[in-house]
């Protein structure tokens, strides 16, 4: 089970690799097989299985959600974007794209409404199962760094859920009310332009800039320090924001504010997600705050960010207030 699973997360990555340089003459079921030394029915039949649709309508499902991010934010011509993403002609592209999202490509430009774009999906996620089961489990490689800064005001788009535990947890809450599931939330915050946290990535990719978050709530779980939090889900936004907002997700002004940052460098996502939650976790529980002059901040709606990109880091970022001496 888990070695498929890795096979498709693999697949997943050579598609969206393939997507942004145009090369869709790689992209058929014959031509993606054959570049894994699979026969065409066994990778049919494990990336159905894994995503629960045929591999030719993820690809396209893909294109389209890159294709939508540039008719959002670029000038080119609905033409020029059609054909950058393996489509024949600007009616071909023009069905697809209504058939997908309700609206043609020249619609959604001028209107630009949330959207809910096909993000890549994650087979071989241990957050997302029951079950955190690590293989090759190896120590990580340096430390975690423990820094303070001053966040500019912003707001926070997110959905909330004060009974949860955990990001598996989250989610399958989540997944019992109606349009808030895990794929129609990401793929509706990869739709939102303004997004602080997106580094280079693709406005369709889910990792890009999505966070977790915990708000400090009148009710709520009990957290480790003994106070109510809410968790959340969501992309912080401009302080200026005043794009639209997906009716299932909240709008939230976050003020300027300082905050304790604990970081760990890039990892290996399958062999290192564990140890490195480890290392923050302790140096997060063993900080003397007080000997730099804070606290925690556990004033009501202020927020704790959570990072997890493996490619750049492991990052909490905490509320802090200066204490007086």
């Amino acid at each position: 089970m888990q070695e498929w699973k890795r096979s498709v997360q693999n697949v997943v990555r050579y598609i969206d690799e393939r997507i942004r340089r145009g090369d869709f003459a790689h992209l058929s079921l014959s031509e993606i097989a054959k570049r894994f030394s699979y026969s065409p029915f066994y990778l049919s039949r494990v990336f159905s299985s894994a995503s629960g649709m045929q591999l030719r309508h993820y690809v396209q499902g893909r294109a389209l959600a890159f294709a939508a991010i540039e008719i959002r934010d670029a000038r080119d011509s609905i033409l020029s974007v059609a054909l950058r993403y393996g489509f024949q002609s600007h009616e071909a592209f023009t069905r697809a794209f209504k058939k997908a999202y309700g609206l043609t490509p020249s619609e959604y430009r001028k209107t630009k409404v949330p959207l809910v774009l096909r993000t890549a999906i994650r087979p071989f996620d241990c957050y997302l199962m029951e079950e955190r089961i690590m293989v090759n489990q190896k120590e990580s490689k340096g430390g975690v760094q423990s820094y303070f800064i001053r966040m500019p005001a912003h707001k926070f788009l997110h959905i909330r859920n004060y009974e949860s535990i955990g990001y598996w947890d989250f989610w399958q809450k989540q997944s019992q009310i109606k349009g808030q599931d895990c794929e129609t939330i990401c793929g509706l915050l990869s739709s939102i332009p303004g997004n602080l946290d997106n580094h280079g990535g693709e406005g369709s990719d889910a990792s890009s800039g999505q966070l977790m978050a915990w708000i400090n709530a009148p009710t709520g779980r009990i957290c480790s320090w003994g106070i109510p939090l809410a968790e959340a889900y969501g992309v912080r936004l401009p302080a200026n924001y005043d794009g639209p907002v997906p009716e299932q997700m909240m709008l939230m002004d976050v003020p300027e504010g300082e905050y304790a940052v604990f970081e760990h460098g890039p990892f290996d996502f399958e062999t290192e997600s564990e140890s490195v939650e480890a290392k923050v976790e302790k140096a997060m529980k063993e900080f003397d705050y007080a000997s730099k002059g804070y606290e925690l901040d556990l004033t009501p709606e202020r927020v704790f960010y959570f990072y997890h990109d493996c490619s750049r880091f492991f990052k909490y970022v905490r509320p802090v207030k200066r204490v007086d001496k």
